[in-house]
């Protein structure tokens, strides 16, 4: 009875043994890896084409699965970081695609006028930092927009009122024209008789021949001899402070729009620091057609690159022309309200040979190009190098920056060539500082055709959106407001300007995401969140796909995860 009863015991043990792990093999599957964090109770934005989920799992700096709360939940083990999205939108981490990180990095400890939308504005912005900082020999910003001053342009004495004792310099917000004080153009030796250089102007009075204090493009050159040197640590502090902003805005990756080995060594030095929190995509800056020398110093810099887990450096950035607002964008014809058809920075065969040299050494090329006439350059460009060196072991993605305007003829080019449409869309945001002088330049029917987001993606053109920071905020949000209502974040005009260029939120998201990867060729590891993607992951602290869409910039952004690791909490 004994020998029975043991048996019956021990029988029992194991059955209950067999049991709870089957219970604990239901509750945890070991085969998708070690879970070190999930993200649950969300509004999952896949980014994949499938069915929005609840909850993601990373293992290391990889997505492990997308699924629901219960499936996902399952996976978490002992150490399993665990964060309720609280309903929130779950998405991948924004991409900006073109960005000056460096500029804005250094802009974030000078001048602010990107929220001055008035004479009077501007005036008190500038005159309170002049006070705060009397310790400053040079009193420096950017932001200033054309609207708020009488003619569309500044004047040397209306800086001298707000800075009378210290040179002062202020960039316009598209960086394209500067404003400079009295002390400022005499340091810089910039008088009645100084030429005009090549591809810049200086604003003269048209009475006295006098300069205004206006520089626009190249002659903002002229002040660089005399502008306070940025150090090494300055920039190092620079690229530090502007990785906080991008991560405080759910900004994972950038596209840096115009760099040079020196500034990729900052990064790199950052990186080392373990401060590197963006994945950086660089642009080398080239002026001229390359020599034989000189494309192959790019290449060195590209090689130096090649294997950084971070940092890459394959593409090449050229600036092909100007902006509307300062009449200096290349135009097919001549601006509404001034006998000028604006400038190129190249002759088509120049252009054509600088493109064809950096193609055929497997480059990608952005190219800046703002007004049709430039569009159209770019493209033919474009097109030429495709015939003249038909390989390109991956394909070609070239770029075109801005394209704020476009002849209709060119507008099924792009997808014919496969060439990006890298737009920042908060460019278009429609207040009377950002567009009235933009429209009244150009006339309405060109002005019509501004940012025409919606129309490209009816013409299947590949679309990555960025910011330009320090132009415009570096915020995400604000830019996927103005693409999906295209108003005002206080919802002017009603209806929004040019309404049938709106997309969708799923479409301006993936514009920040997957169409972002697709433009730098990082499609095969992010910009989506499914299995074995990078986990690059932004929470925000609504569900912004169920708020009208006057509403989205109710969603903020309250959790940045970069590399598997929580980075930012709001």
């Amino acid at each position: 009875m004994g020998t029975r009863l043991a048996t019956f015991i021990v029988a029992g043990i194991v059955a209950v043994t067999i049991a709870a792990g089957l219970i604990v093999g239901a509750q945890r599957d070991d085969r998708v890896g070690p879970v070190d964090l999930i993200v649950f109770n969300g509004r999952v934005f896949t980014g994949a084409g499938q069915p929005r989920a609840e909850a993601v799992a990373v293992g290391g700096n990889q997505i492990l699965r997308v699924g629901s709360n219960i499936d996902i939940k399952k996976l978490a083990g002992r150490t399993t970081q665990s964060i309720d999205a609280g309903g929130g939108t779950v998405m991948p981490g924004f991409t900006d695609s073109h960005i000056h990180f460096i500029s804005g990095g250094l802009n974030l400890e000078r001048v602010n006028l990107l929220d001055a939308e008035s004479l009077e504005a501007i005036q008190k912005t500038i005159k309170v930092f002049a006070a705060a900082h009397p310790d400053y020999k040079w009193i420096r910003g950017r932001g200033w927009y054309y609207s708020p001053f009488p003619g569309g342009l500044p004047t040397r004495q209306q800086l001298d009122e707000l800075v009378p004792d210290r040179p002062a310099y202020m960039a316009c917000y598209d960086g394209h024209t500067a404003w400079a004080n009295t002390l400022a153009l005499k340091l810089a030796g910039i008088t009645r008789d100084t030429p005009d250089p090549k591809d810049g102007i200086i604003v003269r009075d048209p009475t006295t021949g006098e300069p205004t204090g206006v520089l626009k493009e190249a002659a903002k050159g002229l002040m660089s001899k005399v502008l306070p040197e940025v150090s090494r640590e300055d920039e190092l502090r620079a690229v530090r402070n502007a990785v906080k902003e991008a991560n405080r805005f759910g900004v994972t990756s950038i596209q840096e729009a115009g760099s040079s080995k020196s500034e990729l060594e900052l990064f790199e030095q950052v990186r080392l620091e373990n401060g590197l929190t963006v994945r950086v995509s660089a642009a080398l800056s080239v002026e001229d057609p390359p020599t034989d020398t000189e494309a192959n110093a790019l290449d060195e810099v590209r090689k130096a690159f090649a294997s950084n887990p971070l940092i890459k450096a394959d593409a090449i950035k050229v600036m092909l022309d100007g902006v509307i607002e300062a009449h200096t964008a290349a135009m097919l014809a001549p601006y509404s309200n001034k006998a000028t058809s604006g400038h190129a920075n190249y002759t088509p065969e120049q252009l054509q040979r600088l493109v064809d040299t950096v193609d055929s050494r497997g480059w990608q090329v952005w190219t800046h190009a703002i007004g049709d006439g430039a569009v159209r350059m770019t493209l033919d460009a474009y097109e030429h190098a495709a015939k003249v060196n038909p390989a390109v072991a991956r394909g070609r993605r070239h770029r075109i920056e801005h394209a704020e305007t476009i002849d209709t003829a060119d507008i099924p080019r792009f997808a014919g060539l496969n060439v990006i449409a890298s737009y920042m869309p908060y460019h278009a945001n429609p207040s009377p500082a950002m567009t009235t002088v933009w429209t009244t330049n150009i006339g309405p029917d060109r002005a019509s055709r501004g940012w025409i987001s919606r129309t490209l993606q009816q013409h299947s053109t590949h679309l990555a959106f960025g910011s330009d920071w320090p132009v415009v905020t570096m915020d995400p949000r604000l830019g996927l407001q103005v693409a999906v209502n295209r108003t005002t974040a206080d919802g002017t005009p009603p209806g929004g300007w040019l309404p049938e260029q709106k997309i969708s939120l799923e479409s301006a998201i993936e514009a920040y995401t997957s169409g972002a990867a697709y433009a730098s060729f990082d499609e095969q590891k992010k910009g989506r969140l499914e299995t074995g993607m990078l986990a690059d992951i932004v929470i925000l602290s609504k569900d912004i796909f169920s708020l009208p869409p006057a509403r989205l910039l109710d969603g903020v952004v309250t959790t940045t995860i970069f590399d598997g690791k929580v980075i930012y909490r709001r």
